[in-house]
């Protein structure tokens, strides 16, 4: 949902290399900041995370009255260690939509540094993060509110998300990164998190559809590995630098590097 730091920064690269397409397809859509800042004239957003297409399907089903609620979670009194434990209990236990879709939204900006995690028997345990004021996205949902008419929601995996990819449309991917570090392991973004052999299939698939005629950009650490990964499979490669928030401080920063992989239709 919320992109660490650096994260906005790439908005401007991944525009500037996305072709006009007649749709946009994001199977990690995470955030939709991409999806928010593109013009196309329609959308499939997609993620295998339930909970999160569950609080988009809500926002489109209910729009402003679903944001007005949400809103309650939001006031000085929750954003307390007791508030924040007692409703992750409950998220993890209610049957009750609505209101497990706006205890998400709560949970993702009040937990800490914007984790989405999850334990082994699929319960939501990222810890409290401890900020001043968590920053209450009104803006955003109004803009997907008001783009709702063009986007088709799925809840799947991203190689079924991909496979109904067609000639004319455009692929962007934000898939879990590989860590830089042996203890930086923050893959469980929905249970059972993200393997390399993941990364592989993804990297595949990116390779298939662009002999589809169909364009793919896939973003990711910057590492050899990745390099590698991408450029023996044909995807033209963009290096930069990022600031990228590594605590709850946000002056506690530092530049890691990423990449974007572009494959080209042909």
């Amino acid at each position: 949902m919320k992109w660490p730091g650096g994260k906005y920064r790439l908005l401007g690269r991944i525009r500037g290399v996305l072709r006009p397409a007649n749709r946009l397809i994001e199977p990690f859509v995470g955030s939709g900041a991409v999806f928010l800042n593109a013009d196309y004239d329609a959308y499939l957003l997609a993620d295998a995370n339930p909970d999160l297409i569950g609080l988009y399907s809500r926002l489109v089903e209910e729009g402003t009255s679903f944001i007005s609620y949400c809103s309650r979670f939001f006031i000085d009194r929750t954003n307390t260690r007791e508030y924040y434990y007692a409703y992750r209990k409950e998220f993890n236990k209610t049957r009750n939509a609505r209101r497990k879709s706006a205890l998400f939204l709560y949970l993702n900006r009040h937990g800490y540094n914007g984790l989405c995690r999850y334990n082994s028997r699929g319960g939501f345990n990222t810890p409290f993060g401890r900020y001043v004021r968590p920053y209450f996205p009104e803006k955003e949902m109004l803009a997907f509110v008001r783009r709702a008419g063009r986007v088709s929601l799925q809840q799947d995996p991203f190689d079924a998300t991909m496979a109904v990819a067609q000639p004319g449309d455009a692929v962007y991917c934000d898939p879990p990164y590989v860590p830089l570090s042996d203890t930086a392991h923050f893959t469980d973004y929905h249970t059972g998190g993200f393997t390399w052999d993941d990364h592989v299939r993804l990297a595949d698939i990116a390779c298939e559809l662009a002999g589809n005629r169909i364009q793919v950009v896939i973003s990711n650490h910057d590492t050899v590995e990745i390099q590698d990964l991408y450029i023996t499979r044909g995807a033209r490669i963009s290096r930069f630098k990022v600031r990228r928030n590594i605590s709850r401080d946000g002056n506690n920063r530092r530049e890691v590097g990423e990449l974007l992989a572009v494959f080209n239709p042909r």
